[in-house]
């Protein structure tokens, strides 16, 4: 029986998300930014939670964690990485770990960049990325606790896996997302039927994710800083890819 994935709203545009193992009847929460949606979620669809999977240290990620422990007395997954204050965290996964929930497996990717102790989950089996603040939709994190040569490391990882995954993210970010990838990449085809999408999709209060990694190949100019297209665009023909994408951040921090 395939995993049931549940999608929906946390705070003011965090993503809250649940897999469930119909066969186990495990249920793991990706990050908790809040309890109170989470616990509506499971209510709702009559599942328990037993696991969650933590992304990142930050405030908006982990801030539902010490009440859904209380209350589910569920297993907390963090990253390996201890310097990072996680409370409440019950077994460390790191880079080519693989963490069970139910059946499901989840395999470990270490992205850091936005901080030093993000990891991703990759669901093989379920076609499932959730990337949380590494790789948005047409966009990626800022870069608070790395630096550009080690975010696009982390992007690369992301970008080798299959054009047919799934990718979940961390934020309704994607509008903005595009209004910035079209500054740089205005003829970009894949990039403007994107656009069009999620200006129907916004309109209709709908999430603009999941997302198909093989469009975001296309679209999301972030894992393009080493199409010669995309540094010609900058004005940094022949530049190295890392560099091309740390311009990439640095002008959208400042859009």
């Amino acid at each position: 029986m395939a995993a049931e994935i549940r999608l929906f709203t946390c705070l003011t545009d965090n993503f809250g998300y649940l897999i469930h193992d119909p066969a186990t009847k495990a249920t793991a929460s990706v990050d908790a930014p809040e309890a109170a949606p989470i616990i509506q979620a499971l209510q709702r669809e009559g599942w328990t939670l037993t696991d969650i999977l933590i992304t990142h240290h930050h405030g908006d990620h982990v801030g539902g964690v010490a009440e859904l422990k209380q209350k589910y007395n569920c297993r907390v997954v963090a990253p390996h990485d201890k310097s990072a204050k996680i409370a409440n965290v019950d077994l460390r996964a790191g880079q080519g770990d693989v963490v069970k929930v139910g059946s499901l497996l989840a395999r470990v990717l270490e992205t850091p960049g936005h901080t030093l102790d993000h990891i991703s989950y990759v669901f093989d089996s379920e076609k499932a990325l959730f990337a949380a603040d590494t790789l948005f939709s047409i966009g990626c994190g800022r870069v608070f606790e790395g630096d550009y040569p080690m975010m696009w490391d982390s992007l690369l990882k992301l970008r080798v896996l299959p054009d047919d995954f799934k990718l979940y993210c961390g934020h309704e970010y994607t509008a903005a997302n595009v209004k910035f990838a079209l500054t740089v990449e205005p003829d970009n085809a894949a990039l403007k039927a994107r656009a069009e999408e999620v200006t129907r999709l916004r309109a209709a209060n709908k999430p603009t994710v999941p997302t198909l990694l093989g469009d975001e190949k296309k679209a999301n100019v972030f894992l393009r800083a080493d199409e010669p297209s995309v540094a010609a665009a900058l004005r940094m023909k022949g530049a190295d890819a890392a560099a091309v994408f740390g311009e990439l951040r640095e002008r959208k921090n400042k859009s």
